[in-house]
């Protein structure tokens, strides 16, 4: 496990009221999916143990925590899903495989043409997105 420093917390200038600081997924084991975002993010892992993990990025970070009974989202989304990561990647297809690799399953219902969704180890539905569609 490396280290890294923590996002930068400084409040912004811009008027907002809050910068987002980190995100945390949940799921019944910590450390496949640390190891799972380290490897889609390159993120460091900055803190590991049964119950939480830590990836630590250039401007916020992710955290995994254990949560005992986990039921992961359902795909396609019945109404339960309450949130997914947008990824932006260069190539959809060899994105997708490395994430396959990597641990990720790729369901078979895929509702667009411009992106993919895969579900991550615990089952969290996550978008490969086209890059250049985000300017």
């Amino acid at each position: 496990m490396s280290t890294a420093p923590a996002p930068d917390t400084t409040p912004s200038d811009d008027g907002s009221v809050a910068r987002l600081a980190m995100v945390t997924l949940d799921a019944a084991e910590t450390a496949p999916m640390a190891a799972f975002w380290h490897g889609v993010l390159g993120w460091p892992i900055t803190y590991s143990d049964e119950n939480y993990a830590m990836l630590s990025g250039p401007a916020s970070a992710l955290g995994i925590g254990r949560i005992p009974d986990y039921q992961a989202p359902s795909w396609p989304d019945d109404g339960h899903k309450q949130f997914h990561l947008d990824l932006a990647v260069e190539d959809l297809e060899e994105a997708a495989a490395r994430c396959v690799a990597l641990g990720a399953r790729r369901p078979a219902e895929q509702p667009g043409e411009t992106w993919i969704v895969l579900l991550d180890p615990a089952g969290h539905p996550f978008c490969l997105t086209d890059a250049s569609a985000w300017g």
